[in-house]
């Protein structure tokens, strides 16, 4: 995996959406899905179980990959899975 390192603005929407460096990382390094946005992001995606809501969430995690090292710039998590899972046709 190239290094990658989280913006700022990216910590702070983790923060806020409870989601840990550690769910990160790990969904960068093993995705269930990626997703290209454009020439420079990838969209890294996976569904993730939150134990205090009790239930499963999608988490992505979009990268600027052109970025040396690359830079993660947004992460959220969503229950609207079906909206943005890709299926292999």
């Amino acid at each position: 995996m190239p290094k990658v390192v989280i913006s700022g603005h990216a910590r702070e929407q983790m923060e806020e959406r409870g989601i840990t460096e550690e769910i990160v990382f790990s969904i960068i390094e093993n995705p269930q899905q990626t997703i290209a946005q454009g020439e420079n992001k990838l969209i890294y995606q996976s569904i993730w179980y939150f134990e205090d809501e009790g239930k499963d969430f999608l988490v992505r995690v979009f990268v600027n990959i052109v970025k040396i090292p690359n830079l993660v710039i947004t992460v959220y998590l969503t229950s609207k899975v079906e909206k943005y899972w890709r299926n292999e046709n």
